[in-house]
């Protein structure tokens, strides 16, 4: 199931400081050091930058016989109808603080860990991997260098939970990636296993774990020689190499897989003309979709996850069409969304060998789900009352308890949607421009925020780091 890529080629083990290089795909970027510390979230974003627009205007048409999400206004809440909750410490409270290195990134997406990609102070490494206790908030380092460290690799990206790790490492000096996975065993990491390699022919892989899987999407860079085949989500037990393909998407998927606790979130494209994606829902267990919902044509979720009314997403753009799905926000059900996703009917050994398949077993065979699956869970999205977050999405949202964290404007926000509710959390002092960011992902009982902060408060001495928050709502 590995995409084998070119023998890395030895290089210097260090860069001249502005040198213009090749990222896995063959977009150039000017590499500062500053371009490390966002981790993938910036580096990684510069190599698909390129492609990112290629279907925004796409409006084909698809099959009549397509479901697609479809809610009027007047059955969309707006966040401006919220009432605030002036005592903070009456909802939310912070259970546990660390500081990190300043520039640290993190995801979790249970009540145990959270997974730190940690800037260094050397030129080699230049990141770490850390997990922090969402108990104790003690951050134990866990992968000092990249395993490929010899051969030019530096660590790029994680993502973890009790169970393990998953993470990439590129050399973007030859454009070449390695996904790699590991146990988790108590504060330390069993035996790394390579899962899968590529190189600029495939972007480098965007990552998920859910339950003792790990999940990384592989797409195929827009003008390398893989441009025509499909997306692929993948998976691997921690501790094994055993590395599988869990779903295909016939064109590119929408965005990153999402962390949800025992599943991942996907957004591959629905399986009919035209350009429709479909949020989907994938077991972690099993592998299977359990839910899935059709977005009108072309609408393109920048973030896509799950709460316990069923999915939620956001845009960053206005459409003209789609009526109460069409503003920039965040969306969600208000109310949990019974849904079923049925399984398709096995293919039959004695069929026509003309191709004359049903759709539903064509698609089981491809790793996806037919239209007809779709539909009946879609239509159950369509008839449910919906909110929306009104403000420019930043991430996806969270649930702490029984409230959504949310990032607004400004604050971090926890709302109560059955009490039409919300308080905005208070800030850290000297926090950067974007002040607090959501580290978590899925459900639990605590969440997690952070900030970047370079701060000299007067009669005090300067501050430079990143502060962790968990936190628990009553």
């Amino acid at each position: 199931m590995r995409h084998a890529g070119a023998m890395p080629k030895r290089r210097p083990s260090t860069a001249p400081e502005g040198k213009e290089i090749t990222l896995p795909g063959g977009h150039e970027v000017l590499l500062t050091r500053r371009h490390f510390l966002y981790g993938a979230a910036g580096v990684a974003a510069l190599a698909v930058l390129g492609g990112a627009t290629a279907y925004a205007n796409d409006h084909a048409k698809g099959s009549d016989d397509l479901a697609v999400l479809t809610v009027p206004q007047e059955a969309v809440y707006d966040s401006q109808g919220l009432e605030q909750i002036e005592d903070v410490d009456s909802v939310a409270t912070v259970v546990a603080t660390a500081k990190l290195p300043y520039g640290t990134l993190l995801w979790s997406s249970d009540d145990q860990v959270a997974a730190c990609l940690l800037p260094t102070e050397t030129a080699k490494p230049l990141a770490q991997v850390g997990l922090l206790s969402l108990e104790s908030g003690t951050c134990t380092t866990v992968l000092e260098h990249a395993v490929g460290e010899d051969e030019g690799f530096e660590i790029y990206d994680v993502r973890g939970n009790a169970s393990g790790l998953i993470w990439t490492e590129a050399d973007i000096m030859d454009g070449l990636w390695r996904v790699y996975g590991a146990k988790v065993k108590g504060e330390k990491l069993g035996k790394a296993r390579l899962l899968d390699e590529g190189d600029g022919n495939w972007e480098m892989p965007t990552l998920a774990v859910a339950g003792a899987y790990g999940f990384w999407q592989c797409l195929p860079q827009l003008n390398g020689d893989a441009r025509v085949e499909n997306s692929l989500l993948k998976r691997a037990q921690f501790g094994t190499d055993e590395a599988e393909v869990v779903y295909e998407s016939q064109g590119r998927m929408a965005c990153p897989p999402t962390s949800c606790g025992d599943a991942v979130i996907i957004t591959p494209r629905a399986r009919t003309s035209g350009t429709y994606y479909q949020m989907t829902k994938i077991d972690g267990a099993s592998g299977t979709v359990t839910d899935a919902c059709v977005l009108p044509t072309s609408m393109k979720p920048m973030e896509c996850s799950y709460g316990p009314t069923g999915f939620n997403f956001a845009f960053e753009a206005i459409y003209d069409y789609g009526d109460g799905i069409a503003n920039l926000g965040t969306y969600m059900p208000l109310t949990p969304v019974d849904t079923e996703v049925a399984t398709p009917a096995p293919v039959e050994e004695d069929a026509a060998p003309d191709g004359e398949a049903t759709v539903a077993a064509s698609a089981a065979q491809a790793h996806s789900i037919s239209i007809d699956q779709a539909n009946a869970a879609t239509e159950a999205y369509s008839d449910a009352p919906w909110f929306r977050y009104a403000r420019t999405p930043v991430s996806a949202p969270c649930w702490c308890g029984n409230w959504l964290m949310i990032k607004g404007s400004t604050n971090m926000c926890v709302v109560n949607l059955e009490e039409k509710k919300f308080a905005a959390l208070p800030l850290e002092e000297g926090a950067d421009s974007y002040k607090d960011f959501l580290a978590s992902s899925g459900m639990g009982k605590r969440a997690v925020t952070y900030s970047s902060v370079n701060h000299t408060p007067v009669n005090g001495e300067a501050e430079k780091c990143c502060k962790v928050r968990i936190w628990e709502t009553k």
